[in-house]
């Protein structure tokens, strides 16, 4: 985001490449731990709305320490070690066609055969968004059958616990998944470009605003604030 920003009042986009090596693994690398911890937070959810009186042992404060310790260094060993057992040639003059390093932008840059990094990066993904996915899927197909079964003023609450995640989930996801399982053939470097800072860039950005809708002080605050204003006009 900083090189980006820099990059629209200058003339000359140009970022090193020890630069643009940095940025590639930062992206790849946050990008699967937040895979993981989607998938985490609906283990945690389901914990809490289908087994709610044995919640505070199973998810306890060490629990969670150890859970989201094993995610980080599971996204290290899925994203950067394969990179590094795999380097890559690149060819020159050297133009990326968008907005940052973006590690599918980049390999089209390789002069050797992209054959294998395209299979390593498609196995990858399918680790870090099919899988999660489809456990995150799974789970709240049991959060919903047990939020059925009880009262309806507990259920609306129930439910409300999770809209802020699900929200999260199907934004990231779905940019994400068709930016790496959609045929390259159909989509254009540009329409790849839009993609990914949407999934990169402004998912993030809309993260704390997205998981604060259930604060109360919050939606009093932006209330207010919206009162105000309508009042002023």
């Amino acid at each position: 985001m900083p090189k980006l920003l820099v990059d629209l009042f200058s003339t000359h986009r140009i970022i090193s490449l020890g630069g643009c090596g940095i940025q590639v693994y930062i992206s790849v690398f946050l990008g699967d731990t937040e895979c993981l911890l989607l998938a985490l937070m609906a283990y945690d959810r389901y914990m809490a709305i289908c087994h709610p009186l044995n919640y505070p042992v199973l998810m306890r404060w060490v629990v969670c320490y150890r859970l989201v310790v094993f995610v980080w260094i599971m996204s290290f060993l899925i994203s950067v070690v394969p990179s590094l057992l795999m380097p890559m040639n690149v060819c020159n003059p050297n133009k990326i066609n968008h907005f940052m390093c973006e590690v599918i932008a980049v390999i089209k840059l390789s002069c050797d055969n992209i054959y294998m990094n395209q299979l390593v990066i498609f196995s990858m993904s399918f680790f870090t968004f099919l899988f999660p996915f489809s456990f995150i899927i799974v789970t709240y197909g049991f959060i919903i059958s047990s939020v059925l079964k009880i009262q309806s003023v507990e259920r609306s609450k129930a439910f409300s616990t999770c809209t802020s995640h699900i929200i999260v989930v199907v934004m990231f996801y779905c940019t994400a998944m068709v930016m790496y399982f959609g045929p390259s053939s159909q989509y254009s470097t540009d329409q790849e470009k839009y993609i990914s800072v949407f999934y990169v860039l402004i998912i993030p950005m809309l993260n704390p605003l997205i998981y604060s809708l259930k604060n109360k002080e919050v939606k009093k605050t932006f209330l207010s604030r919206v009162g105000f204003r309508s009042l002023s006009y």
